[in-house]
Formats: C-alpha cells, sequence, structure tokens
C-alpha cells in the first residue's frame, strides 16, 4: 500500500479527512488497519493575509513547503482537504514535491456518476466566486450555481467566524438549510459541500438536496490510491486536467 500525506490548510478540515480515511480502512482491511497516513499543517494564519490580498502564490509557497515535508516524512502522493486552497495549487511555480489528488476532480466526478446537472456550490467566498468548480463541473456538461451575494457572505463568515475554529451551533445550521432550500428553488439537484468544514455543519439528513461532500470523497478517493483501487495520482500542481 501506498502512504498517503495530508496536505493540511485548516485544522477542522484536515482531522475530518484524517478520520475519514482512517474509517475507509477500517470498513475495506478490517478492525484498526488502514494505509500508512502522515499530516502535515502550517497553521491558517500564515496564508490569511495573503488570501485577502489576492496573493495566491504566497500561499501556494506555503503548500509547497508542506508538500516537502510529507515528502521527507515518507509519504508518496498527497491530498489536501481544503477546496480554497486548490486555487493557489493550481498556479504556476514548478512541480510539487509529490503528486496529488485534486479535490475538484473528486468531487466533479461523483456528481457526473449521480447523473447531476445543476450543482449548488457552498464554499468559502474565494471558491465561490473562482473558476475551480465552475470548470470541473462544466467538463462534465454540469452547470454550477452559486448563492446570491447575500447569502455568499453569510457562508463566508460562519465558514471563517465559527467553523474552522470548530464551533458549529444550531442557528448556523438553519442558516444554511435556507440557502441550501434557495439553492434548491433555482432547480439545483445537489449541493457541493466544498469547504472541508461544511460537513461537520450541514449532514445528509438535514440537507434539502442531496450532499456531494467533498472532505469524504476525497478521503475515499485517497484510500483506493494507497490501496491500489485506483492509479497513483499523476498531478502535481497547475491547472487540473479536465476530461
Amino acid at each position: 500500500m501506498e502512504h498517503l500525506g495530508i496536505l493540511a490548510h485548516s485544522a477542522e478540515g484536515a482531522a475530518l479527512c484524517f478520520r475519514a480515511f482512517c474509517h475507509e480502512g477500517f470498513r475495506e482491511l478490517g478492525p484498526d488497519d488502514h494505509p500508512d497516513v502522515t499530516l502535515d499543517l502550517i497553521a491558517l494564519a500564515r496564508s490569511m493575509p495573503s488570501w485577502d490580498a489576492g496573493d495566491h502564490d504566497a500561499v501556494r509557497a506555503i503548500l509547497a513547503e508542506s508538500v516537502r515535508r510529507l515528502a521527507a516524512a515518507g509519504a508518496t502522493f498527497f491530498a489536501c482537504p481544503d477546496n480554497t486552497a486548490h486555487m493557489a495549487l493550481e498556479r504556476p511555480g514548478g512541480d510539487l514535491a509529490l503528486p496529488g489528488l485534486h479535490i475538484a476532480e473528486a468531487v466533479a466526478d461523483r456528481a457526473a456518476r449521480d447523473g447531476r446537472a445543476r450543482v449548488g456550490v457552498l464554499g468559502t467566498r474565494y471558491t465561490m466566486d473562482g473558476p475551480v468548480y465552475p470548470r470541473e463541473l462544466a467538463a462534465r456538461g454540469i452547470e454550477a450555481v452559486v448563492p446570491d451575494a447575500a447569502d455568499r457572505a453569510r457562508v463566508h463568515e460562519i465558514i471563517f467566524g465559527e467553523l474552522v475554529n470548530g464551533v458549529v451551533t444550531e442557528e448556523s445550521r438553519r442558516e444554511y438549510v435556507r440557502i441550501i432550500e434557495r439553492l434548491a428553488g433555482r432547480g439545483c439537484d445537489a449541493v457541493a459541500l466544498v469547504c472541508t468544514e461544511i460537513p461537520l455543519l450541514v449532514t445528509p439528513e438535514v440537507s434539502p438536496l442531496p450532499t456531494l461532500d467533498s472532505t469524504r470523497l476525497l478521503a475515499r478517493a485517497a484510500f483506493e490510491a494507497a490501496a491500489g483501487l485506483r492509479p497513483m495520482p499523476s498531478w502535481r500542481g497547475g491547472p487540473a486536467v479536465s476530461p
């Protein structure tokens, strides 16, 4: 089996991905068993000024350092459970030290397998306003839909004010359910939870739409790669190679 490196960017989403990856092993391999996994995290506080300034190259440099440390620890590939971080990983800057999975490909592939036609996208404002999900979904014939400006601001506020700090409240859950209901009213047939902390707040049983859980979809793809159930990834940064 291969050795997974989790390229963490925020603690809560990375911890959920780590647990989900191990749980895949428990289900598939037996009690207490899973492929080797190492997690590396440079505190999100180091990157936030660059995110706010729109300096994605500076963020990429921080993430690339984490990939180098994962390689030094023996990882043979990486997965980054942070959707927004992929905007920085796609920037030019030379090959990363390890090949990795692209989280938007995992989500878009599942949407296509499920026959989705119009998918609501919930994430940070950087992700909702960015090109990654519209591109990956469109490459599979699926339309991406984001909330209106006020709702996008509310989604972003809850992520950074609460979720990345481990705070989950019923009030915020109701807000997300309301926003998902509005996406359903606009004809969406699923909602992509493409901030890796959102599944801590919005579970399938409370969502008005079927969910595409980016955290667990990435964890499953990482397990399959580590266990030899899918080819090892070849992406080393730069734009994803869409079908």
